[in-house]
C-alpha cells in the first residue's frame, strides 16, 4: 500500500496490531523529507526492539529523512533513548508527555487506544487530510520548542542531578520557583533584579513561604533594589519575619535563588516593568548540580558582602557628617560671645586712658580676637564641607554688581598687608583693577550668591597675601575683573575674576590635586578653602583654575561667573 499527493484525502481507523505495524512501516517509507514524532516514555522501547520498526527508521535516516523525536526521558528508558538517538536524528526531552503521534510531509498517524507497556497499539488513526496534518504539525512544533536536548537530560540522569532549562515555558519556571520557596528548610538566598521583582514573587506566594521558613528557623537573605514600589512588601517581611535580612541592591538583568545550598534557580529579566513573574522572565535555569549551586552561592555571597560593606560605609559616613555638623555648631556657639565680648572689652580698654597696662591688654585682646576669628573661620569651613558633601549647599542668588563685591573684600584686607604679620615678611601691596576703573565705570551685573562669591574672592586673596609673605621680601597681590568673549560673534557671556600674586608659586607636587580637600603646603590652614571655592563656583555654573606665572614669581587664580542675560544684550 502506498500513498502520495495524488491519493484521495481520507481519514480512517485501522484495527489490529499487525495492521498498525504495517501502517507505521508504510508511513515511514512514504516520507520524503522529514518525520516528526511525539511519543510517551514507553515508545522508545518499541522503536528499538521491534525489528521491522527499527530497520525502517535506520533506512529512513540513510535516505536522508530528518527524524525528530520528542519524548519523556526517564531512568527506565534512558538506554533506549540513547540507542534511538543513534538510529534517528535529534531527540528532545519534555516532562509528562501522554499522547503519541507522528507527522510526515503529507501524512499523520496516531494510536487510537491506550496500549500496554512494551506492546504496539491495537488501533491507529491515519489521515492525509492537509488541514489535519498542518494542525498536528503546529502542535508538534509547540512541544518541540518547549523541550530540551536529550543529551542534557541524559547527562543529568546519569550524574544523579535534575537540571533543566526553560526557554519559553515561563509557567513552568514560575512553578519551579514556588516549589523551591516551599521547600526551604535551612537557608534561602534571593537576588532580585529590580524593585518590582519583589512584588512579582510576592504575587506567586514566594514571600509568604520564606516568611514561614524564617519563622521556623531558616536563614533568609535578600538583595533587592528598594523603593516605594516594594516598600509594602518589605514592611510586611520586617513585621512578620524580622530575622530576614534585606540589603538594598543595584538593578540587574538576572534574578538568582539558592535554596539550602542544594538547588539554585536563575531567571533572565526580559520585561522589567511586567506585573506578573511569567511575563517578566525569559530564559531560566534550574540546577541541583553541586558545582553549579556552589558557584551561584559564591556569587551571591560576594554581592552580599559588597552591599553590606557599602551600607556600613554609608552609615559611617552619615554618622561622621552628623558628628562634624554637631561639633561645628557646638564650636560656633562659644565663638560668637568670645568675639563679641572681646571687641567690647577692647573698645573699653582703648577708652580707659588711665590704665598703665593699656598697651599690653590691647595686645592680648588682639591675640584673643585673632584666634577666635581663626576658630570661627575653621568652623564655617567644616560646615561648608559638610554641606557640599551631603549636596545640601544652597545658593541665595541675587542681582548685584561684581565690582561692589570686590571693593567690599578690599576693605576686609586693608589691615593685613603690612610688614608685621609674619616674621621676615615684607610689605605686600594689594591692588584692585575692576571693570569700572578700566571700562569707564561700566558695572558687571551677575546673578549669584553675593556672600558666597565674596567668600571665594576673600579666600583667594587671603592665600595670595599669605604666600607672598612666606616668599619673603614682600610682593604684590593684584585683583582684576574682565569680560570674556566667546564664539565668533564676540558676545560677552562670562566675567573672569583674576587674582595674581608674586609669592612662591604652586608646588608641583600638589598642583594636580590643588582643589581637593586638605591639600596645602603651608604650615597654616586646613586646605579646605580651595575645595570650598571650587564647589561654590561650579554650583553657579562657572569654573575655577590656577597656573604658575610664566614670567616672574607667583601664581594666578581665575574663576568665571555667567553674566546676566540682560547684560549680554547691552
Amino acid at each position: 500500500m502506498s500513498y502520495s499527493d495524488s491519493s484521495p484525502q481520507r481519514t480512517e481507523v485501522m484495527y489490529g496490531e499487525d495492521k498498525v505495524i504495517e501502517q507505521v512501516l508504510h508511513f515511514v517509507s512514504n516520507a520524503r523529507k522529514k518525520i516528526d514524532a511525539c511519543v510517551d516514555h514507553t515508545r522508545p522501547l518499541l522503536a528499538t526492539e521491534i525489528e521491522p520498526l527499527k530497520n525502517s527508521l535506520v533506512y529512513a535516516k540513510e535516505r536522508g529523512i530528518c527524524l525528530s523525536y520528542v519524548t519523556e526521558i526517564t531512568n527506565d528508558n534512558v538506554s533506549c533513548c540513547k540507542e534511538l538517538t543513534k538510529m534517528t536524528g535529534e531527540i528532545r526531552h519534555l516532562d509528562g508527555i501522554k499522547g503519541n503521534f507522528y507527522i510526515s510531509d503529507t501524512e499523520y498517524i496516531a494510536p487510537a487506544t491506550f496500549h500496554e507497556r512494551g506492546k504496539p497499539a491495537s488501533q491507529m488513526i491515519y489521515s492525509n487530510v492537509k488541514e489535519i496534518v498542518n494542525h498536528q504539525q503546529y502542535v508538534f512544533d509547540t512541544l518541540w520548542n518547549k523541550a530540551i536536548p536529550a543529551e542534557q537530560k541524559i547527562k543529568e540522569l546519569e550524574e544523579g542531578v535534575s537540571e533543566f532549562e526553560v526557554t519559553t515555558y515561563q509557567e513552568r519556571a514560575s512553578q519551579v520557583l514556588i516549589d523551591l520557596a516551599k521547600s526551604v528548610k535551612k537557608e534561602a538566598l534571593f537576588f532580585l533584579p529590580n524593585d518590582k521583582a519583589m512584588v512579582r514573587v510576592d504575587r506567586l506566594g514566594v514571600i509568604d513561604y520564606i516568611i514561614d521558613a524564617s519563622q521556623n528557623g531558616a536563614t533568609i537573605k535578600i538583595i533587592c533594589p528598594l523603593s516605594e514600589e516594594n516598600s509594602k512588601v518589605v514592611k510586611r517581611i520586617s513585621e512578620r519575619a524580622p530575622h530576614i535580612a534585606i540589603l538594598n541592591g543595584n538593578k540587574s538583568l538576572y534574578g538568582m535563588y539558592i535554596i539550602d545550598s542544594e538547588r539554585c534557580f536563575r531567571a533572565e529579566l526580559k520585561h522589567p516593568k511586567a506585573e506578573k513573574f511569567p511575563d517578566a522572565i525569559g530564559f531560566s535555569v534550574y540546577s541541583n548540580r553541586r558545582n553549579t549551586v556552589d558557584f551561584f552561592k559564591s556569587v551571591f555571597e560576594l554581592l552580599w558582602n559588597e552591599r553590606k560593606l557599602n551600607e556600613e560605609l554609608l552609615m559611617t559616613d552619615k554618622m561622621q557628617k552628623e558628628f562634624i555638623n554637631v561639633a561645628a555648631h557646638e564650636l560656633r556657639t562659644p565663638i560668637v560671645p568670645i568675639l563679641g565680648l572681646s571687641e567690647i572689652l577692647r573698645s573699653r580698654t582703648i577708652k580707659d586712658t588711665y590704665s598703665s597696662r593699656k598697651k599690653q591688654d590691647l595686645e592680648m585682646l588682639d591675640i584673643v580676637i585673632r584666634n577666635a576669628g581663626r576658630l570661627g573661620r575653621l568652623t564655617e569651613d567644616i560646615l561648608d564641607v559638610t554641606k557640599i558633601e551631603s549636596q545640601s549647599l544652597r545658593l541665595k542668588k541675587e542681582r548685584f554688581d561684581l565690582n561692589d563685591a570686590i571693593l567690599i573684600t578690599e576693605e576686609e584686607f586693608k589691615g593685613q598687608t603690612d610688614t608685621t604679620s609674619t616674621p621676615g615678611g615684607g610689605d605686600v601691596k594689594l591692588l584692585f583693577e575692576t571693570v569700572d576703573t578700566i571700562n569707564n565705570k561700566k558695572p558687571v551685573f551677575v546673578e549669584a550668591d553675593k556672600y558666597r562669591v565674596i567668600q571665594v574672592v576673600s579666600n583667594l586673596i587671603s592665600n595670595a597675601i599669605k604666600f607672598s609673605k612666606e616668599g619673603g621680601g614682600g610682593g604684590t597681590v593684584n585683583v582684576s575683573i574682565d569680560r570674556e568673549k566667546r564664539g565668533g560673534g564676540g558676545v560677552e557671556d562670562r566675567v573672569i575674576v583674576i587674582v595674581r600674586d608674586t609669592g612662591k608659586g604652586i608646588d608641583p607636587e600638589i598642583f594636580p590635586k590643588l582643589f581637593t580637600k586638605f591639600v596645602t603646603k603651608s604650615y597654616q590652614g586646613t586646605g579646605l578653602g580651595l575645595f570650598i571655592s571650587k564647589s561654590i563656583i561650579e554650583a553657579h555654573g562657572g569654573k575655577i583654575w590656577a597656573e604658575n606665572n610664566i614670567q616672574g614669581k607667583g601664581a594666578t587664580f581665575y574663576f568665571t561667573l555667567p553674566i546676566l542675560d540682560s547684560e549680554k544684550r547691552r
